[in-house]
């Protein structure tokens, strides 16, 4: 009896050792963000990776595979500010990397905003265009401002959205000069990134870094499609203009953020204080070239198998400066590729060009004659249309009437399979057929009329200056992961919402959920 009575209380504790390392609270959160990474990639290329670094986060942590962003249009914005807010665009603000501005009607940065200077760079932005809080924001009203809080990515965009409105610091590639640029919205670079920036900056050694293959080429069978059987070697000393863009499409430029992550934990001492710091940390993993459709060359092989060796030598500076133990790690996808390939005719399939120019230039003239000479339609971008708005109050036209009768125009173009109008999505005139539209749509800066092309039919711009795209529906998988020590291994294939990741990481932290999300987190 009493054998059995001490068996109990050994089990009963176990058990309560074991639910106090679950619950406790980490030193750091490391909050990784993959551009364009594909959850069936991963299984591929699995056998190909090493112990250390993919291997350990999804054997060793909770590996949901298929998350989704219930949004019509998906780029590494919208799709990566729905993960940092829990909510959509209709919510957070943040519909993509560009938006067509009335006032000036000029295309700009979501972000642009001219009350701030940049910091190694001339662009002016801030995250005033998220209109919800982050993550990052929720951890530093919970602790008050002690929490240190840093974002790192190849670009702007990402920066800002993991360092959300109240972070120590936003660092992000400059395309112009390659230095390490950000925001005076943010405190001033700190001395050793400046100091990088002058001595062991990627513009000093860019013109003699090469890309080639990290392993013999008979280990790149993996993706059985490929196109080319030869080696690749890929240098940027011959580019001039855009060789930094270039360069942040290669599979070399995960080593970069490394750099820059080591010396933020390093120099700024995170996971050492009494309440948990962050770094949000972007890497890439789309192909190289963006546009380039070639999902499996040997570049794309190449990249996921550095990018395995970078996550490991994360985990290595992670370990020796805060301790694995102290430390819970999140891992997602963008969520959409980047797709601008002409279509192959020669395989039948079918496909049509709708050009943007043509179809506003037409839809403009269709109104004129409805409603005067006048000049209705002043831009398109991201699939929406823009009217007039103040032309329209003006000349006192009802706007309903004016937007159904362009829809009805609209959809008539070869190619157009949906339209949509602002006052159906903000009136509530919309069902589970247009509730990805309506997610997609944030009042003030979504257009008038919102489009659905065709699967299969390239956008094709007569300026010369946009980049074509050719629209594709794949059901994708992309990944979230949960790691840390304690946690079990576990894979679950059942499908999630990009919503939910945020309440899940904020339960981890014990702390609110951002302001406008509504979700229940995972556990």
């Amino acid at each position: 009896m009493n054998k059995l009575i001490t068996s109990l209380i050994v089990v009963l504790t176990a058990a309560n050792i074991n639910a106090q390392q679950l619950t406790e609270l980490p030193k750091l959160v490391v909050g990784i963000s993959v551009d364009q990474l594909r959850s069936d990639y991963l299984q591929f290329l699995f056998k190909a990776f090493g112990e250390k670094g993919f291997k350990r986060l999804i054997q060793n942590g909770v590996f949901y595979e298929d998350v989704e962003f219930a949004i019509e249009y998906t780029d590494r914005a919208s799709t990566m500010a729905t993960v940092y807010t829990g909510a959509y665009p209709y919510h957070n603000g943040i519909i993509s990397s560009s938006i067509f501005n009335s006032s000036n009607l000029r295309i700009e940065s979501i972000f642009n905003d001219i009350a701030f200077m940049g910091n190694y760079t001339s662009q002016t932005v801030s995250p005033k265009a998220i209109k919800s809080s982050t993550l990052a924001d929720e951890l530093k009203i919970s602790s008050k401002g002690f929490s240190r809080v840093y974002s790192v990515a190849p670009e702007m965009e990402q920066a800002i959205i993991g360092a959300g409105h109240a972070a120590n610091g936003a660092f992000w590639i400059e395309n112009i000069s390659g230095r390490w640029a950000s925001s005076t919205f943010y405190n001033e670079i700190p001395f050793y990134i400046e100091r990088y920036n002058r001595t062991d900056g990627i513009e000093k050694r860019i013109d003699n870094t090469v890309w080639q293959p990290l392993k013999p080429i008979t280990e790149y069978s993996l993706l059985p499609y490929c196109s080319d059987d030869w080696n690749f070697k890929h240098s940027f000393s011959g580019l001039k203009k855009d060789k930094y863009k270039i360069y942040k499409t290669s599979g070399v430029i995960n080593q970069e953020i490394n750099k820059i992550a080591e010396l933020l934990i390093s120099k700024e001492g995170l996971g050492q204080r009494a309440f948990p710091d962050f770094i949000s940390l972007s890497y890439n993993a789309g192909t190289y070239l963006e546009g380039n459709n070639d999902y499996y060359s040997l570049e794309i092989q190449d990249t996921y198998l550095r990018l395995d060796n970078d996550i490991a030598d994360l985990l290595e500076i992670i370990d020796k400066n805060v301790g694995l133990n102290n430390t819970f790690i999140f891992l997602t996808s963008s969520g959409n590729l980047n797709n601008e390939d002409i279509p192959a005719e020669r395989f039948n399939i079918p496909y049509g060009e709708f050009r943007p120019d043509r179809c506003t230039a037409l839809l403009n003239t269709y109104l004129m004659a409805l409603y005067g000479q006048e000049n209705w339609v002043v831009g398109y971008n991201n699939q929406q249309i823009y009217l007039n708005n103040s032309l329209i109050e003006d000349r006192k036209i009802d706007v309903s009437d004016i937007q159904s009768k362009a829809a009805e125009f609209v959809i008539q173009f070869s190619g157009v399979q949906d339209v949509v109008t602002s006052l159906q999505l903000l009136h509530g005139n919309w069902n589970e057929n247009t509730k990805k539209f309506r997610n997609s749509f944030s009042k003030n800066i979504s257009g008038d009329l919102i489009l659905s092309i065709q699967p299969g039919w390239q956008i094709v711009f007569d300026n010369g200056v946009s980049a074509n795209k050719t629209i594709r529906r794949d059901a994708i998988k992309t990944p979230f992961i949960l790691f840390h020590p304690s946690i079990k291994g576990e894979k679950i294939v059942s499908r999630i919402d990009a919503t939910e990741i945020a309440p899940t990481v904020s339960k981890v932290l014990r702390i609110r959920s951002p302001n406008a999300c509504n979700t229940a987190p995972l556990f």
